[in-house]
């Protein structure tokens, strides 16, 4: 699983307030330091959303999946879903939206559920086998959602581009393949849980 937002406060300092004062920072209590972070990923699981992407007919059958593609930290092409950590006294809907704007660009238009209630939730651990998702580096929860998009999607952050493929070619063995981290398996979950698993 990768974080694709910044593991550190976007801000700008203040201006210093009098001679010989430093620029102090507008911290934002719900980022952390690179430091803090990789403490607390080592003692405690970490709250993530991730969303599916999806085009709908208009009855709202699943049509297409969005899928993004990306460089993972080894500079291996993979592919994933839109994903990150929920924040300090953001909510789940709010961690949602946030992420499938980053990933997807704010033209998307995701339309996010009534009841943000995940469609399933995904548990990665370091130490593989103790279930079908991975990651190397924490301990993490991952609420998962499938969230049909309107607009337009242009990939933003690492997202080198979003692929729409109908779900039977979403699950077919040479994108899984391409799936890091045990996320094949995920959107076959979660297109299951949509009756669109062929």
């Amino acid at each position: 699983m990768s974080v694709r937002t910044p593991d550190h406060p976007e801000w700008t300092p203040e201006e210093p307030q009098g001679p010989g004062s430093r620029p102090v920072p507008n911290a934002n209590p719900a980022w952390l330091s690179d430091l803090e972070l990789a403490e607390i990923r080592g003692r405690l699981p970490i709250l993530y959303v991730e969303a599916v992407p999806v085009r709908v007919d208009g009855v709202g059958v699943v049509t297409d999946v969005g899928v993004l593609l990306r460089a993972n930290q080894v500079g291996e092409i993979t592919r994933t879903l839109v994903s990150g950590r929920v924040m300090y006294g953001e909510t789940v809907r709010d961690a949602l939206f946030r992420h499938l704007e980053k990933d997807l660009g704010p033209m998307a238009f995701p339309l996010l559920p009534a009841s943000p209630v995940p469609v399933t939730v995904a548990e990665y651990f370091p130490m593989p086998g103790l279930s079908a998702y991975t990651d190397a580096r924490q301990h993490a929860v991952s609420l998962v959602f499938v969230v049909p998009v309107t607009g337009t999607c242009e990939p933003r952050q690492d997202a080198l581009e979003v692929t729409w493929m109908t779900p039977e070619e979403a699950v077919s063995p040479s994108v899984q393949a391409d799936m890091e981290g045990g996320r094949g398996a995920l959107l076959r979950t979660a297109l299951a849980a949509v009756g669109r698993l062929p």
